[in-house]
């Protein structure tokens, strides 16, 4: 009867110097006891659950972890006490390191060594026996040729890098699914509170009105069936034509209807994850949040903001700390090379800027280099992980790092010029042709413009604009990136005019 949540398993990481939080189900009544490194505390099982808080301990380990309520007992071993961190997002924290640039080779000689061990979050979108099976067999894994193949390649970086600098164990929690919206990643409620964000459940609603959850079921199966027909002739396809272009494919194989009907049993309904997979790993105790995810959001990229910053104020509530860590990725340069530049990228963008400047202790990497044209899932994530390693290394752990490219501070326009005061500009530098740069007079129609660096400040002119009220940097899906400082990073993108008139 004696169960403890399924995230604690042999190999596990428990999160140093806080109040460690272990939870299960057992017989009403009954004491149960968790016993690590020397320290016990007990607990009373209520209503089939039962939560045990132990003290704040050092790093260290292997430990052995005792659960017992005098009748059974669970024992798990090689427990370290170390770091922890939960990589939330879509396809792109999820991208798995067997995947990724450099990651076979990585795996050919990876050992328990490098200090990282990982929990994957079971990606099951609907409570049924299958989803508690998976639970079930789901346990932490050390770093290692074939147990690491499916870890997320952004954590895995984020993880070696932070492990070999703070001398601890760094355990990670993959807790992201491709092809989500963040709504998919909040309760109801938080999306029905806020008339910005309503349109996500409402729009649900609307699809499944009238059908019951047997109607909803038989129409999500057969769906499955088709896309998995789908999948094997698209598969045939690509091994034919390699190069086919998406409306090929679909020529070929039939209409591609993922992410299938919007029900009940649609992982990608709106509030689905937070319960199935976010709601079954909380509240662990972490040191903070990674994340990345916004693609797909870019349907409605004017309200992410509100959307965004209600997640970390949820996720913060129910872990119960309103002052965790969240550390984002803001979205790299990218678009469809035959879709015209749509700018929800850049929406998004300045979506996460906006968050990271409002929303208390928070840090961003920016990756705006690290997209590809026509490859939504770049693969090389050594940067990205590195660069959200950097923004927790001066956010959480107060080390001196280069952790920022450059920001802007202020633009001030005077004398048909732009002159823009940048925060973290030493080493500022313009690289290769063109800036991305460009001015706009009070009508808002942006030109291209000349960018000249002195005394650390960006001059900007343009031949085409004589009074430039506005300027904006990279405010487009897809473009070069050419303005970075001396710790590599590049120059986070800007909009003064979208930020005017924000709604």
């Amino acid at each position: 009867m004696l169960k403890p949540a399924s995230i604690f398993s042999n190999d596990m990481v428990l999160q140093r110097d806080k109040n460690i939080a272990v939870w299960g189900r057992g017989e009403n009544g009954r004491t149960v006891s968790v016993s690590i490194n020397g320290v016990s505390r007990r607990g009373i099982v209520r209503d089939g659950e039962w939560n045990v808080t132990l003290p704040p301990m050092a790093a260290g380990g292997d430990y052995e972890m005792t659960v017992t309520d005098g009748t059974d007992t669970v024992t798990f071993y090689r427990v370290a006490i170390g770091e922890v961190w939960l990589c939330g997002g879509q396809s792109n924290m999820e991208l798995e390191l067997q995947n990724a640039k450099g990651g076979k080779e990585i795996l050919e000689t990876l050992t328990p060594d490098c200090g990282v061990r990982f929990y994957y979050t079971q990606k099951n979108g609907y409570k049924n026996e299958k989803f508690y099976h998976d639970e079930e067999n789901s346990a932490w894994s050390q770093a290692g040729r074939e147990q690491s193949r499916a870890w997320s390649a952004v954590g895995f970086h984020f993880g070696v890098k932070l492990a070999k600098e703070l001398g601890v164990t760094v355990g990670l929690i993959g807790c992201n699914w491709g092809g989500t919206s963040a709504s998919a990643w909040v309760d109801r409620q938080t999306l029905e509170a806020d008339s910005r964000i309503r349109s996500y459940i409402d729009e649900y609603d609307e699809k499944i009105k009238g059908k019951s959850l047997e109607e909803q079921a038989k129409e999500y199966s057969e769906y499955e069936e088709y896309d998995r027909k789908w999948n094997e002739r698209s598969a045939e396809v690509y091994k034919n034509e390699p190069g086919a272009s998406w409306d090929r494919v679909q020529e070929l194989c039939g209409k591609n209807l993922w992410p299938g009907p919007m029900c009940e049993l649609n992982p990608f309904r709106p509030a689905g994850l937070f319960d199935t997979m976010l709601m079954r790993v909380c509240p662990y105790t972490l040191r903070g949040f990674l994340y990345y995810q916004g693609e797909s959001d870019d349907h409605k990229p004017d309200s992410y903001y509100e959307l965004f910053s209600a997640l970390i104020k949820l996720w913060r509530t129910k872990w119960g700390d309103d002052d965790l860590p969240f550390v984002l990725t803001q979205l790299p340069m990218f678009k469809y090379k035959n879709d015209p530049d749509y700018k929800h990228w850049a929406k998004i963008r300045s979506a996460q800027d906006r968050a990271f400047r409002t929303v208390k202790n928070t840090g961003m990497a920016v990756i705006l280099d690290c997209g590809e044209l026509d490859n939504i899932h770049p693969t090389d994530k050594k940067p990205v992980g590195e660069r959200l390693c950097l923004q927790a290394e001066s956010l959480v752990y107060g080390m001196d790092v280069d952790a920022f490219g450059p920001m802007l501070e202020r633009a001030v326009f005077d004398g048909g010029k732009a002159v823009l005061t940048l925060k973290y500009n030493d080493g500022l530098e313009i690289r290769g042709d063109g800036s991305g740069f460009e001015l706009a007079g009070e009508d808002g129609e942006f030109k291209a413009a000349k960018a000249e660096i002195s005394d650390g400040r960006v001059i900007l002119v343009s031949d085409e604009v004589s009074e430039p009220v506005y300027a904006a940097y990279c405010w487009t899906n897809y473009g070069e990136v050419n303005v970075y400082n001396k710790a590599g990073i590049p120059l986070a993108p800007f909009n003064t005019y979208t930020e005017r008139h924000r709604r």
